[in-house]
């Protein structure tokens, strides 16, 4: 399904949003797109919603907020995956959007760290 001119327009606001980071970009991918820093995807849009990385180390402050985790239906099976809906303010005001864009790329970190481990 083609991405419609409202989601591509709202994922380049994000990534401008997020560049405060440093050099985010955005990939298409399954429908939506994957959030990029340094070849880390730390977010995610889809169906006009972003959605942050999170760990255990952060997953407290998402449902603390009342945030949903993305999920998707493959072959009837719902998987969830470790992403969750950024808070409203984010998508507001740039100094947000900075605090949570980086709770997202370090929770990424943390990850690529434990798979190296592995």
């Amino acid at each position: 399904m083609p991405i419609s001119k409202e989601e591509k327009e709202f994922v380049s606001y994000v990534v401008e949003m997020m560049s405060s980071i440093g050099p985010v970009y955005a990939k298409g991918m399954f429908g939506g797109h994957g959030i990029y820093l340094q070849g880390l995807m730390f977010a995610l849009v889809a169906d006009g919603v972003l959605y942050l990385k999170s760990d255990i180390d952060t997953d407290g402050e998402f449902k603390a907020k009342g945030l949903e985790a993305f999920r998707y239906n493959k072959k009837g099976k719902e998987y969830k995956m470790s992403y969750y809906q950024a808070p409203e303010e984010t998508l507001e005001d740039s100094e947000e959007m900075n605090l949570w864009a980086n709770k997202a790329y370090a929770a990424a970190l943390r990850a690529a760290a434990k798979k190296r481990k592995e």
